[in-house]
């Protein structure tokens, strides 16, 4: 199996090459960059690993939640690619990659996951590890911190399960984000940026499922439907 991932949603930008479960990646910290870094990121893998990109099964992505703009920068990259190579699509929650690292990593069965979404809220994921993959407990959204935490309660924890905290949501907020059960939650927070790497075993279990898509049917997740900005003056 080889699987190409590509994600590019928050200040982050990352890309990642799995062949017969064998994984190699780049990630880097980047804002504003990702348009001139993941192609150039993507060429390095596939040279490094002796691959074209016909060659692969299929292309993950991060479809967001994240920044509009980074969030149509993989989508888009990943529409030229797929096309190009005729290869199918794999859509990948950023917020359950963060979740997937930090089960991967640091062996949390059970996390709370926020991304800072600016305008004063975040986005909004809780996730539980299911046979080795992140599964949603509840549709993801974009909340107000507090609106956030009363999201979270809605859903039950199993006794002695301690909730893993990921992403850039809870250091923005942090007054807001106060909890009442500080005794089965983590407050260091390990992973604050969805990677790639971390979507490929989400990406194989979609696959094995036949959770995939052709580049026509893409979908980015952006939850927040309208974006406030102030005009320039004199501008209309």
């Amino acid at each position: 199996m080889k699987i190409l991932a590509i994600d590019t949603a928050t200040e982050a930008c990352s890309v990642a090459l799995m062949i017969d479960n064998k994984i190699d990646d780049i990630f880097e910290i980047c804002p504003q960059q990702h348009s001139q870094k993941v192609l150039p990121m993507i060429d390095t893998l596939l040279k490094r690993h002796n691959i074209k990109l016909k060659e692969l099964d299929v292309i993950a992505f991060g479809r967001g939640p994240g920044s509009f703009t980074g969030v149509r920068i993989a989508t888009g990259i990943v529409q030229g690619l797929a096309l190009g190579a005729d290869l199918p699509v794999v859509e990948v929650s950023t917020l359950a990659a963060m979740a997937q690292q930090n089960y991967e990593e640091h062996g949390f069965t059970r996390t709370h996951a926020l991304i800072d979404a600016r305008m004063a809220e975040v986005y909004v994921g809780d996730f539980e590890v299911v046979n080795g993959v992140v599964v949603a407990l509840q549709d993801e959204a974009v909340l107000s911190p507090t609106e956030a935490l009363k999201k979270y309660a809605t859903t039950s924890t199993s006794k002695g399960v301690t909730i893993g905290k990921v992403g850039t949501g809870w250091d923005a907020y942090p007054d807001e984000l106060k909890q009442k059960e500080k005794e089965r939650e983590v407050e260091s927070i390990k992973v604050l940026y969805p990677s790639a790497k971390f979507m490929l075993s989400i990406a194989m279990q979609s696959l094995e499922s036949g959770d995939i898509k052709s580049v026509d049917d893409l979908s980015p997740t952006y939850l927040r439907d309208k974006v406030t900005w102030k005009k320039l003056p004199g501008k209309e």
